[in-house]
């Protein structure tokens, strides 16, 4: 099966700032402000959607690396838009700049990487 997933695709989504999402409530920090690990799993959720709109069914892509810097705070209640952009493709393997920003300031940016696999094959491999 050849993978196609175009070099230079965006996507953007909107993302809430809910309790789940604050630092104190996640125990990765003692304010209440959007944690860390959150604003990652926004950024990964929005590269994962961006080049799932281009696999053939059956396919699906699975989080590799993340290098990411968290550069400002966000309250509950901000609304959070993620771009990620596809910088590379080599073969399966996906490199997305990521970026987010709360209605004032670039909150995150970084580098996330995805390598595309066969769901079925990847979940037999792992059991």
């Amino acid at each position: 099966m050849e993978i196609n997933v175009p070099e230079g695709i965006e996507k953007i989504e909107m993302y809430l700032v809910e309790e789940k999402h604050i630092a104190d409530f996640l125990g990765s920090g003692k304010v209440a402000v959007l944690s860390t690990p959150s604003m990652i799993l926004m950024m990964e959720h929005t590269a994962m959607l961006a080049a799932q709109e281009h696999l053939p069914e059956g396919w699906i892509t699975v989080g590799t690396r993340v290098d990411i810097r968290h550069l400002k705070a966000s309250k509950e209640g901000a609304e959070i838009r993620v771009i990620a952009k596809l910088i590379s493709v080599d073969r399966k393997h996906l490199v997305f700049e990521v970026s987010a920003f709360d209605s004032e300031h670039e909150i995150g940016k970084g580098i996330h990487e995805r390598h595309v696999v066969n769901k079925e094959k990847f979940i037999q491999r792992i059991q």
